[in-house]
């Protein structure tokens, strides 16, 4: 292992890890950007307007798969549960936020053309999908939920993870699962794409804080276990230098205090959403009012009106007969 200016280079774990899983999310990523640009092009090209905000959001999300997954911090996440951990983090909870927030399925569907009448194209699958029962099933919270959990639980407590390590395959495998996982779960909290669940707002808060305090508590049972939980990070490279059971206890304070960030993030996020929403209703009442002369109001004067004509005659009915 050599050292530049007290800095460990990869570049040896690189050369004896040579099964890295890089280029098969490099190569996603790179498909995901072109995918998007292309989108975001019909659209601007059509004169339509795409927000540039949700095209940096997208941009960001893409630039932490790839500095996650295709630098030395991949190398690493082989031979220590901190880097690890670090990788997973990114994977399950910041990187689905910030592509979520690009909101990729709104620019496809606007972005594909409606298919001939009578067929089905790229836009009516899309659509179709959506509105499918298997999506319905996957984005529900009474799946989405457990599945988050189980993904730190069933992981690390089992030996799952120590399988799944020692294959190519199922360390890609686990790779893909863990951005798959955050973005099925954020995907209904965030609400900024269509979807078959589209919660008000106090039920995706809630639907937020359900899942952290399993998130923390796996953390803290992370960094108190006084043995080490998984095989594969038990004989780290001695160049490193590293303590495992002291490695092991940076990975459970990485993933406790990791649940902070992405939860102020989606809650921000939401409170700018339900603002605008707010605002939007303001609007839409006050267009309709222009529009009908303040008709719901005059319709409520007359309303009052025959109240008292009415309260009159019966007082006047009742002196009558009095």
């Amino acid at each position: 292992m050599h050292h530049h200016g007290g800095v460990l280079a990869p570049y040896s774990l690189s050369t004896a890890l040579s099964w890295s899983p890089d280029w098969v999310f490099l190569l996603g990523s790179l498909v995901a950007l072109l995918l998007y640009g292309a989108g975001a092009v019909r659209l601007w090209r059509r004169g339509d307007r795409w927000p540039v905000g949700r095209a940096v959001a997208w941009l960001s999300g893409v630039a932490t798969l790839v500095l996650t997954t295709c630098t030395g911090l991949n190398d690493y996440g082989m031979v220590l549960f901190s880097a690890h951990m670090l990788q997973h983090m990114v994977l399950s909870m910041l990187s689905p936020i910030l592509l979520l927030l690009g909101a990729p399925i709104t620019l496809t569907l606007r972005a594909l053309r409606p298919a001939a009448k009578g067929r089905k194209g790229p836009r009516e699958l899309a659509v179709a999908l959506l509105h499918s029962r298997y999506l319905r099933v996957v984005s529900h919270p009474a799946f989405t939920i457990p599945l988050f959990i189980a993904s730190l639980y069933g992981l690390y407590f089992t030996p799952l993870f120590d399988f799944l390590m020692a294959h190519r395959v199922g360390h890609i495998a686990m790779m893909v699962h863990f951005l798959a996982v955050g973005l099925v779960f954020f995907w209904p909290i965030m609400g900024v794409d269509p979807g078959p669940h589209r919660p008000g707002y106090v039920m995706r808060i809630l639907e937020l804080f359900m899942g952290m305090p399993f998130h923390a508590f796996f953390g803290v049972a992370v960094m108190m276990a006084n043995h080490l939980l998984v095989r594969t990070f038990a004989d780290p490279p001695a160049a490193l230098g590293t303590n495992t059971l002291a490695d092991q206890q940076i990975a459970g304070g990485i993933t406790w205090a990791f649940g902070e960030i992405p939860t102020a993030i989606v809650l921000i996020a939401l409170v700018f959403q339900w603002a605008r929403s707010e605002e939007r209703q303001a609007r839409r009442r006050d267009r309709a009012a222009d529009r009908d002369g303040d008709a719901e109001l005059v319709a409520y004067n007359a309303y009052l009106a025959s109240l008292e004509a009415r309260t009159q005659g019966a007082a006047g009915a009742a002196q009558q007969a009095g």
